[in-house]
């Protein structure tokens, strides 16, 4: 008897698309990178530089990517945007580094990042807490690898699992936690920030990062004991650059929304609009977030330092910048408010990102380009199969390498995917100027050529810049790979394609 499909369910509204975009992109990033980016840069004016930058690219891309939303507002989102303007190749390269490392490497780096903040509340979800240690072994382009499996992992996965579980009752059941998280992390970000300014004003904090806020320095990672290193203006540079990686990862994934094309009310007008406010809010929450740890800790400290103010921004424990803020304006209890505000987050983060995804892997196998298997909606409309192969995948990633490697592999990846897909806008505007645009890119043609030309510089100082290049490349190399894989399975898959 063959098995009953059902169709994709336009439900989801502007507010519930804008719920999927905040609540998709603030995620356990915005409570930690600020950390490492002052250590790269040293100083609280560049530590807002980066934030700004952050926050124009993220604009600049959203309000153009917008045109290509507009005029293709199907499942499959970005694929999409990308087989339209080039070929099924290009969207081919893409989809299948969404699968590997861009999506699933997200899903994996915010469920270990629930899984260590419920450490605060539970200590026995801890990295510490190996449950599993293998002997070591010795892995082509990995070198020697030790297996371990912690406890945070084992939380990691659980989550994923849920959540997946949840998304395949319907889009209904998954935009309604959408709906709640995210509100819920809007209101609390929101007075936090509001918390901060209010109650914990700290004036010898303020005369340290507004003193002198741009001699630029390079501190240490905690644990190293390399001394301080002056930066030049060519080491800013990269040093900006390396830094944007955590922000530029906690402002990502405000694309998602435009995967559930066909399930979205109204996609023309909803997607453009959505992105645009979505990421307008969370640029703005995270810049003041970050006014705000400038105002209660001082930006730099000694990772030796046993009180909150003495640790500093640069060396708050674990990279908890805001749980140090917390912990200053509320006391002991703050800890546990901060914990129990991320955790709702990264939950929030993960249902948004695990329901968008699956729908590109879908679109993939429609086109005959991915397993055939994946291109079937169950019942409740949504593509259930490729939900759980994408939760497969991601439970592999938790159990290998660190959230820095992730990330590392991630945001590479990403950036560069979104300057090819904007690339697009100038590619179907000489190929296809009478095509029905709903909205065209605003700024056209300057805005997106900036956006293009300051994520590529960003990319390029990921491949060359020590701390980032081995994994940078890594990622390229993820992403050349799935040329064979093309021409080798392509017609197989299209052979056996349900299409």
């Amino acid at each position: 008897m063959p098995e009953q499909q059902g169709h994709f369910q336009r439900a989801i509204t502007l507010f519930d698309a804008v719920m999927i975009v905040t609540g998709s992109m603030i995620g356990s990033g915005i409570f930690i990178v600020s950390a490492d980016i002052s250590r790269q840069v040293g100083s609280s004016g560049w530590l807002l530089v980066v934030w700004l930058l952050t926050g124009v690219i993220t604009l600049a891309g959203a309000v153009s990517y917008g045109e290509l939303a507009s005029m293709f507002p199907k499942v499959g989102g970005q694929y999409v945007y990308l087989r339209e303007a080039y070929n099924k190749l290009v969207a081919f390269l893409y989809g299948w580094t969404l699968f590997l490392v861009i999506q699933t490497g997200v899903i994996a780096a915010v469920a270990v990042a629930f899984a260590k903040f419920t450490g605060v509340l539970v200590p026995w979800f801890s990295v510490k807490n190996l449950l599993i240690r293998a002997e070591p072994v010795s892995l082509p382009l990995v070198g020697d690898y030790t297996f371990e499996f912690s406890s945070v992992q084992l939380l990691a996965i659980i989550l994923i699992i849920g959540i997946t579980a949840i998304n395949a009752r319907g889009v209904r059941a998954g935009k309604l936690i959408q709906n709640v998280l995210s509100s819920t992390k809007l209101v609390a970000l929101a007075l936090l920030i509001i918390g901060g300014l209010t109650l914990g004003l700290n004036a010898e904090a303020v005369q340290a990062n507004f003193g002198d806020m741009w001699t630029a320095v390079r501190f240490p990672a905690p644990g190293l004991t390399a001394a301080p290193l002056p930066l030049s203006l060519s080491g800013l540079v990269v040093a900006v650059g390396m830094a944007m990686t955590g922000s530029l990862f906690s402002s990502d994934s405000w694309n998602n929304i435009g995967f559930a094309g066909e399930e979205i009310v109204n996609p023309e007008r909803t997607l453009v609009r959505s992105m645009a406010i979505g990421t307008a809010i969370v640029t703005v929450l995270y810049i003041l977030s970050n006014v705000v740890y400038l105002l209660v800790l001082p930006l730099q400290g000694s990772p030796d330092a046993t009180t909150l103010a003495g640790r500093g921004i640069m060396y708050a424990t674990d990279d908890r910048v805001a749980t140090a803020v917390a912990e200053h304006v509320l006391g002991p209890a703050g800890a546990v408010v901060l914990a129990v505000l991320i955790m709702l987050s990264t939950f929030g983060a993960n249902n948004g990102i695990i329901l968008s995804g699956a729908r590109a892997y879908f679109a993939m196998a429609k086109d005959g380009v991915f397993f055939p298997g994946l291109a079937r909606l169950n019942t409740a409309g949504v593509p259930a199969r490729a939900l759980w192969a994408q939760c497969l995948w991601a439970c592999l990633l938790c159990l290998s390498g660190s959230y820095g490697q992730l990330l590392n592999y991630v945001m590479f990846s990403v950036i560069l995917f979104y300057v090819i897909t904007i690339i697009g806008i100038f590619v179907l505007r000489r190929t296809r100027p009478e095509a029905h645009r709903p909205y065209r890119a605003w700024g056209y043609p300057v805005l997106p050529a900036i956006y293009i030309v300051l994520a590529s510089v960003f990319c390029i100082i990921l491949l060359v810049a020590e701390d980032t290049a081995l994994f940078s490349r890594r990622g390229l190399m993820l992403v050349a790979l799935g040329i064979p894989v093309y021409f080798l399975f392509g017609k197989r898959f299209a052979g056996n394609s349900s299409k």
